[in-house]
């Protein structure tokens, strides 16, 4: 299954994972901290949708944000 979105081309993102220790200040701690950082993988919402693509059916992968915007012609 592909990665991306087939009409706007949103695919998956890189980001931290950050681990803290400690308590809030405004909970009565002394503060928070960092102590570990790991990698991760954000991955777009992506959807199994029959559309009419050129005039004829056909299944593609498509974001629920295009789904929701109505970029996406259903075929039934």
């Amino acid at each position: 299954m592909a990665k991306y979105c087939e009409i706007c081309g949103k695919g998956a993102n890189k980001a931290n994972r950050v681990t803290r220790r400690g308590k809030a200040k405004k909970e009565g701690g002394v503060g928070r901290n960092v102590t570990q950082r790991a990698k991760r993988v954000q991955k777009p919402n992506l959807q199994k949708v029959k559309a009419m693509i050129d005039g004829t059916k056909k299944r593609i992968n498509v974001c629920t944000k295009c789904i929701k915007a109505g970029k996406v012609t259903r075929a039934y």
